[in-house]
C-alpha cells in the first residue's frame, strides 16, 4: 500500500492535480455554492462553468507556451499582444474600417483566416529571432510585446471596433441549443489535436531532445533551428486563435485590454503544470491543469470580493507557494528530512 502511494506521489501530474484540488477546496469553503450549476436560456451558468469557460484562452496559450519553453528554455511574452493584434485585424476585416458595424463587410472565414495568419506570422518572426538569430527568447519576444498593441492601435485607428453581428459572438460565447460555451470545445480540440500531433509524430520527442541538449540533437541529425522555429510559429498561431475568441467574447477589438497580462498566466500555467522553465521534458496535460488552476484561483479571488487592482498580489502569493512546493529544492529538503527521521528511528531502537 505504501509503495503504491509513493508511486502515485512520484508521478509528474501529482502536484499539479493536488494544487488544483486545494484551490477548489478553498472555493468550497469560501463559496459554498461554487459547484452549483443552473441553466438560463439553455446555457449552463455557475462559478465552475465560468472557470472552465474563462480558462479556454489560457489553455490554448498554455499549450503553445509549453512547446516554446520545452524547445528553447525560454518564454514567449508577446502572446497577449499577438492576441490583441490578431483580434484587431479580424475586426478590421469584418468592419471594413468602420468603428461599429451591424453587418459583415467581408466573409467571416476571411477574417478568421486573417487572425490565424497574423498570429502565425508573429510566431514565425519570434521563431526566426530565437532559432536562427540566437537571440534570447525574452529579448526576442519583447519586441512584439512592446510593439504588438501599438500595431493593433494602428489597425483600429486607436478606437474600439465593434462587430454587432450575432454570428460573430458565437465563437466567444455559445451556440443556440448547446449548453456549454463554445470556447470550451475549441480548447478541448486544440489540446487533443496537439496531443495527437506530438504522439503520432516524432515532433514531441524532437522538442524534448533539443530542449535538453541542443548540441547532442545536432549530432543525432536533428535540426534545432527548424524545431524551435516550429514551436514559436505554432505558439503564435494559437495566440491568433485565442485573439479571435477574446474579440468574440466582447464582440469588439480592444487593443489596450484584449489579452492583457495573459502571457504571464500562460507562463505560470506551464510552471504550475510541473514543467521545467529551463526546457526539455514537458507535460502538455500538466500545463492544461495549471491553466485551470490559475483561472480557478482568479475566479476564487473575485468571488471573495478582491478588487482587480489587488488581484495580482494575492495571486502572486498563492503561485509562489504552489511553485515552491513543486520545486526540486523543496522536494530534496523533504527527502532529506524523511531520511533524517529514518536514521533517528534506527538509533532510537
Amino acid at each position: 500500500m505504501k509503495a503504491k502511494i509513493n508511486n502515485i506521489m512520484s508521478t509528474e501530474l501529482f502536484l499539479p492535480i493536488v494544487s488544483l484540488i486545494l484551490v477548489l477546496i478553498i472555493n468550497i469553503i469560501k463559496t459554498p455554492n461554487f459547484f452549483n450549476i443552473t441553466i438560463q436560456n439553455g446555457v449552463f451558468y455557475g462559478y465552475i462553468i465560468d472557470v472552465i469557460n474563462r480558462a479556454s484562452e489560457l489553455v490554448i496559450l498554455a499549450v503553445g507556451m509549453t512547446l516554446v519553453v520545452a524547445s528553447s528554455g525560454g518564454t514567449d511574452i508577446s502572446v497577449g499582444a499577438v492576441c490583441a493584434l490578431s483580434g484587431a485585424v479580424a475586426c478590421f476585416v469584418l468592419s471594413g474600417g468602420e468603428v461599429s458595424t451591424g453587418v459583415y463587410h467581408s466573409p467571416y472565414i476571411v477574417a478568421f483566416a486573417s487572425a490565424i495568419i497574423v498570429g502565425l506570422m508573429c510566431g514565425s518572426f519570434n521563431g526566426f529571432l530565437v532559432a536562427k538569430m540566437n537571440i534570447q527568447p525574452m529579448v526576442a519576444t519583447l519586441i512584439l510585446f512592446t510593439a504588438g498593441r501599438g500595431m493593433a492601435q494602428l489597425v483600429t485607428n486607436g478606437q474600439i471596433t465593434y462587430i454587432r453581428v450575432e454570428s460573430f459572438k458565437m465563437l466567444g460565447n455559445s451556440v443556440k441549443g448547446i449548453p456549454l460555451p463554445t470556447p470550451v470545445f475549441v480548447a478541448i480540440a486544440v489540446v487533443i489535436l496537439t496531443f495527437i500531433i506530438l504522439k503520432r509524430t516524432a515532433l514531441g520527442l524532437y522538442i524534448e531532445t533539443v530542449g535538453i541538449n541542443n548540441k547532442a540533437a545536432k549530432l543525432v541529425g536533428l535540426n534545432p533551428v527548424l524545431i524551435r522555429f516550429i514551436a514559436y510559429a505554432f505558439c503564435g498561431l494559437l495566440a491568433g486563435l485565442a485573439g479571435m475568441i477574446v474579440s468574440s467574447r466582447v464582440y469588439s477589438a480592444d487593443a489596450n485590454n484584449a489579452g492583457l497580462n495573459i502571457e504571464l498566466d500562460a507562463i505560470l500555467a506551464v510552471a504550475l503544470g510541473g514543467n521545467s522553465l529551463g526546457g526539455g521534458k514537458f507535460s502538455l496535460l500538466g500545463s492544461v491543469i495549471g491553466a485551470y488552476t490559475i483561472q480557478a484561483l482568479t475566479t476564487t479571488l473575485y468571488a471573495m470580493s478582491v478588487s482587480a487592482d489587488q488581484l495580482p498580489v494575492y495571486k502572486a502569493i498563492v503561485v509562489v507557494i504552489i511553485v515552491s512546493l513543486q520545486s526540486k529544492e523543496f522536494q530534496r529538503i523533504i527527502k532529506e528530512f524523511k531520511l533524517k527521521r529514518k536514521v533517528e528511528k534506527v538509533y532510537e531502537k
